[in-house]
Formats: structure tokens, sequence, C-alpha cells
């Protein structure tokens, strides 16, 4: 039989789970790269505290997915959870729409142009139109895709005619 858990202990797992880092973005957290779907946080006859992390990739061929769940599991252990299960979910799958505010914001100071709001734009997904991308150096939208590869699978190698620089536009799924 298990009790419920406390905000507070709730409030410790998330708190954890911002803590971790995604491997190929380290200025973003997995929270706020929104692939902590959830967190549930019980207590067992024995009254240790018990949490479940649900994760989803952000793709299902990401190569940091087994990074990403050890290194949650390690930090849900050191925030003083006894017993751990980190699940992948795979469905519904990842979006670009599940980046926090503040995971956008994020982006733009590590020089990241995030993806454009509403990765519904199917002409966009399929690579038929370019989306109206914004410099993260000086916020100008005269941007031009250089290429469909950028530093990683998830980016686009973008340039800047304002400022000249170039940039990766973390690209909508």
């Amino acid at each position: 039989m298990t009790a419920p858990a406390t905000a507070s202990e709730e409030a410790r797992a998330w708190d954890a789970l911002q803590g971790v880092e995604d491997p190929e973005i380290p200025q973003l957290s997995i929270v706020d790269l929104g692939i902590v779907r959830g967190v549930r946080v019980s207590r067992g006859p024995d009254g240790a505290a018990r949490v479940e992390a649900d994760l989803t990739p952000t793709y299902s061929g990401c190569p940091a997915v087994s990074v990403i769940e050890l290194d949650a599991e390690t930090a849900l252990r050191a925030a003083g959870f006894a017993e751990v299960a980190v699940r992948r979910v795979m469905a519904p799958a990842w979006t670009t729409d599940w980046i926090t505010e503040r995971g956008r914001q994020k982006l733009i100071e590590a020089g990241i142009a995030p993806p454009v709001a509403g990765s519904s734009n199917k002409l966009a997904i399929l690579g038929l139109a370019d989306p109206e991308v914004s410099c993260p150096h000086c916020g100008s939208t005269h941007t031009r895709k250089l290429s469909e590869f950028g530093s990683t699978a998830c980016k686009a190698l973008w340039r800047c005619d304002a400022c000249l620089e170039p940039f990766d536009y973390f690209k909508c799924i």
C-alpha cells in the first residue's frame, strides 16, 4: 500500500530534474526542454519516498536518451528518493512546442534560435518552406538557412544578413 506524497516532495523531484542538463544542449535542463512529461511521488509501506518520472525523448533515435535517463535517476536519488523509476514514454511524440518559455530564452542566450512557435506548420517540417527565424544575436528577421544540418541533428545552420553572424536554429518537430 502506498501513501500520497506531499507537495514539497513532488517539488523536490521537479527541482532535481530541473538540474539535469541536456547532454547536447547543456544550457537547457530536461524540464526546460519539455521532455519530462510527468512526476509521481508516493510513500511505500516502509515510509520511504518513491518517485516515478516519465521522459519523452526528443526523437526515438536520440543518441542521448540513455544518458538523460541515467542522469535523471541519479539526480532523483541524490535528492533523497529511495526508490526511483524513470520511464521512457514514446506517445505522444515530443514536439518543440513543449520547450518552455524559460527554455526558449536560454536558447537565445546561448546563441541558438529557438524553434518558431507552432511546429505544426507542415510545410516547414517537411522542409518545403523556411520559417521566419529571428537572429539570436541581434534580433533581425533578415536571416537565411545555410544548411539543413547544424551542430547536432536537431539544429540547422543559419546566418543573419544584418549582423552577418552564423547561428544554429533549433528545428521544429
